[in-house]
């Protein structure tokens, strides 16, 4: 009787051959939407913003990632063990702080694809 449920549960040939191509063709399918809805369109608002940094100068009003608006009064770049970043000291009000330049989402009226800025 076992053997009987055995024969009765294998597979047939042809469409073990018939599966392969249509699994693979579901997974292309899937990569290629997580990849044009979610991977595409992040890198291009990161590139988009990396270029709204790269045009940051004194006297440009910004808002911080915190919410704090201010106008940037200097700018210098510090060495932290082994890598470089830019320090942005912003004029808010009565008070003046240092921010890392990553964390300024819009100069001016550009806000950062993404940031979330109103």
């Amino acid at each position: 009787m076992n053997t009987l449920l055995l024969i009765q549960a294998a597979p047939t040939g042809s469409t073990s051959v018939m599966g392969l191509p249509l699994i693979l063709i579901q997974l292309l399918g899937f990569g290629a939407v997580f990849y044009f809805l979610i991977l595409r369109p992040q890198n291009k608002s990161k590139r988009a913003h990396q270029e709204l940094l790269a045009q940051l100068k004194r006297g440009d009003e910004v808002m911080t990632a915190g919410g704090i608006i201010g106008r940037v009064k200097d700018m210098k770049e510090v060495e932290i063990g082994s890598s470089r970043e830019t320090r942005v000291t912003v004029e808010s009000g009565d008070s003046t702080l240092i921010v890392e330049r990553g964390r300024i989402i819009r100069v001016g009226s550009a806000a950062a694809p993404g940031a979330g800025a109103g």
